[in-house]
């Protein structure tokens, strides 16, 4: 395979992994839009512009945060996100983890590839040694997802975090850099940690 990566950070057979940039609210939004269905009532990514940008800014500009967009290889449209917030450094090395695929791409595993590729470049480029995804019980989708990618169950809380009116539980999955290690390792890596 070819070192030229494009505007990928991590390849994988199907998808790659790019940085969020302005430029995509128009992508981002509209497919936003077509899955309020199957987001709700889990999660609510931005659907206009304005709000497309309050969403992205953190997630380009903060080293605290940073945010993958699962772009099909084939054509490049975006399929998902996976996004790692509250990065921690020092002894803690740590980060917690957001996503979502977008309806067009459900069911058909790109968000799965992308989040086993996210996990190398966390491992990898990012030094990171733990990743927690913290998950309402109801939803198996998103359970089944971290299950897959070698996540384990640590616990629960109740009340955690406001989402649509209300205070929801939510169970606390999490893996570490020295869990399969060998499910880690991207197909290619361009070795950069910048996030602007």
């Amino acid at each position: 395979m070819s070192d030229d990566l494009g505007p990928y950070l991590v390849t994988g057979a199907r998808v790659g992994l790019r940085q969020f940039r302005y430029a995509d609210a128009d992508e981002f939004t509209a497919r936003a839009r077509e899955s309020r269905a199957l987001h709700t009532p889990w999660l609510f990514p931005p659907q206009t512009a304005e709000a497309y940008e309050t969403y992205a800014r953190p997630l380009i500009e903060d080293p605290a945060r940073a945010g993958f967009l699962v772009c099909e290889r084939d054509g490049g449209g975006i399929a998902g996100f996976v996004n790692i917030n509250n990065i921690v450094r020092g002894s803690f090395l740590s980060g917690a983890l957001g996503y979502g695929a977008f309806a067009h791409a459900a069911g058909r595993g790109l968000l799965s590839e992308g989040l086993g590729l996210v996990l190398a470049y966390a491992f990898g480029p990012l030094g990171l040694h733990r990743l927690e995804a913290n998950i309402q019980p109801a939803n198996t989708a998103s359970r089944a997802l971290v299950r897959r990618a070698g996540f384990r169950l640590e616990g629960f809380s109740p009340a955690m975090l406001f989402i649509d009116g209300a205070w929801r539980d939510h169970e606390r999955w999490a893996t570490t850099a020295d869990r399969r290690p060998e499910d880690r390792r991207p197909k290619t890596t361009r070795l950069s940690t910048a996030h602007g």
